[in-house]
């Protein structure tokens, strides 16, 4: 298909755009989100988010790595639909992060007084940090660093009785 036909079957480009950030999203959905609502409730799924999530900045299968980290940075100060939409799907995320993060308060797995937007702040924060660290670095110990970082996460804030020990996929 020719590029002109392309952007008339669209629209325009940031119709273009717009499409593609929306599969991109669904697609995280289906490869990130829903294989974690399979795992038990509190820790076991909020790990299990975390690490489909960082997974996924791997395996995206796109050239610049993750497609939301990539258009938030280009779109962070440019106002419009893209970054209503990237700023959209980011709010998505961390709401389903801090819904994770209450089951697992709910489940005795976290401390009662933890934080659910600190918590998803962090994650989100780990998740950059090793994007740019395997990806402008070439840090090939990213993933490692980052369920590290985690881990240390959710042992600041684990309620004494009900510690779980960290599996990896």
């Amino acid at each position: 298909m020719s590029k002109s036909g392309l952007f008339a079957h669209f629209g325009s480009r940031e119709d273009l755009q717009l499409a593609v950030l929306e599969h991109a999203a669904q697609i995280y959905g289906q490869r990130v989100f829903l294989p974690a609502l399979k795992i038990a409730r509190g820790l076991p799924r909020l790990r299990a988010l975390f690490e489909g999530w960082l997974d996924w900045t791997i395996a995206s299968g796109l050239p610049g790595g993750c497609i939301m980290i990539s258009a938030a940075a280009e779109y962070d100060d440019r106002p419009g639909p893209i970054r209503d939409a990237v700023i959209a799907n980011q709010h998505r995320g961390t709401a389903i992060t801090k819904k994770a993060v209450r089951l697992a308060i709910e489940e005795g797995h976290l401390r009662g007084d933890t934080d659910a937007e600190q918590i998803a702040f962090e994650m989100l924060g780990i998740v950059l940090a090793s994007h740019n660290h395997r990806r402008l670095l070439g840090d090939g110990e990213s993933r490692k660093r980052a369920l590290t970082a985690f881990e240390q996460l959710v042992a600041r804030h684990a309620a004494a009785t009900k510690k779980l020990k960290a599996v990896s996929r």
